[in-house]
């Protein structure tokens, strides 16, 4: 945590920070779906409340607040209640494995700019998120109602299933980097694209060192896994109000359902920070490297290190947030342009499709590692 008690605080309200990041994230992505849904629609969306409709959120947020707490009288009322604090938990403790920008040095202190680096930070993002799936159970159990539990079983049945192929793709992306630690990985794909290759060098001076140059049908596969385990549309079965009135969260209202929201957002924002990571260069700047951007900094806007610090920092947790925002936007877009699949198909392109080609890269990303390089 630090080795002193000033950076143990830093590093304490950076975990903070992070979290209400992210609650506060979940208003403007709803306001965005609301809105780009509209457009896509070709209608107004909300529209009233406020310039735009951006009060809508507040004037929800009470509505959520005020709404009457109630719980059936079959549910198992410890589970019923537990299970919507804990589905925030999840995706809020990966997602803060996800490194954001640079370090930040300020005189004998460095602060990294997320919730904590790890060696093994795959590991600990694969094994936190999870547990998702318990939440869903916990809910659909404790509901003590049917179309719950037919909902938590279909949901905890396709994370379950996705997970394995979301799992197989990330390992070629592993055997790529060389490594477990997510800023390691982010600075391997410094510069431009250049690799070698049965002992000649291949370099092009006009395409970013991205990973998604060196593993386009692993981030295929993880995007669109990365969907069912968000429960979002065409993934979206647990739901399914057609035929399951609203899923695992049926007996849910009020604050509780808000929770719930959260933590599906919160699982969209995990997957877009993981992509960005993995295959789109992670915070850094196309074409730039850290210290050509430190160096440009300190000629032409400011001679002091420590500024020079917090504004290259600034610059790259901008980079990060804008590719970031690309990949919730397409998450939202996704949502109203394709249908839901049927659950034999869902299951069919999870166990036939995406796991046998996941596997497939894996093979052959050893193979080319093996034999090329």
């Amino acid at each position: 945590m630090g080795k002193d008690l000033f950076e143990i605080t830093v590093n304490g309200i950076k975990l903070i920070l992070i979290f209400l990041m992210m609650v506060q994230a979940v208003p403007i992505l709803v306001w965005l779906e609301r809105r780009g849904s509209a457009f896509i629609q070709n209608r107004f969306g909300p529209n009233r409340v406020g310039p735009l409709g951006l009060l809508q959120l507040l004037a929800d947020a009470v509505k959520f607040l005020n709404k009457e707490d109630f719980a059936p009288d079959k549910a198992v009322k410890s589970l019923f209640y537990a299970a919507p604090v804990f589905a925030l938990i999840p995706a809020t403790l990966a997602f803060c494995a996800v490194p954001m920008s640079v370090p930040l040095t300020i005189g004998e202190y460095t602060f990294r700019i997320q919730g904590y680096d790890m060696n093994v930070g795959i590991v600990f993002i694969l094994g936190v998120s999870s547990l998702a799936a318990y939440t869903i159970l916990m809910a659909g159990w404790g509901s003590g109602n049917k179309f719950s539990l037919l909902g938590a079983l279909r949901a905890s049945a396709q994370i379950i299933s996705y997970e394995l192929a979301l799992g197989l793709s990330i390992v070629g992306v592993i055997m790529l980097y060389g490594t477990f630690n997510l800023t390691e990985m982010v600075n391997n794909q410094i510069g431009s694209l250049q690799f070698i290759a049965l002992g000649h060098t291949v370099q092009s001076n006009w395409l970013p060192n991205w990973g998604i140059f060196y593993q386009p049908l692993a981030a295929v596969i993880f995007f669109a896994a990365a969907f069912a385990e968000s429960n979002r549309l065409p993934f979206d079965l647990a739901e399914g109000e057609a035929e399951l009135v609203a899923g695992f969260h049926t007996e849910y209202g009020g604050f509780k359902m808000l929770m719930f929201f959260i933590g599906e957002y919160g699982h969209m924002m995990l997957a877009s920070g993981l992509m960005v990571t993995f295959f789109f260069g992670g915070y850094l700047i196309p074409f730039v490297t850290p210290e050509a951007l430190m160096g440009w900094i300190q000629t032409n806007l400011t001679e002091s290190q420590t500024a020079a610090n917090v504004i290259s920092t600034l610059m790259h947790f901008i980079s990060f947030n804008i590719k970031f925002a690309v990949f919730l936007w397409i998450f939202i877009q996704v949502r109203w342009t394709l249908p839901r699949f049927r659950y034999d198909q869902l299951m069919d392109l999870g166990w036939k499709t995406m796991l046998p080609w996941a596997l497939a890269n894996t093979i052959g990303t050893a193979a080319v590692i093996y034999f090329v390089s």
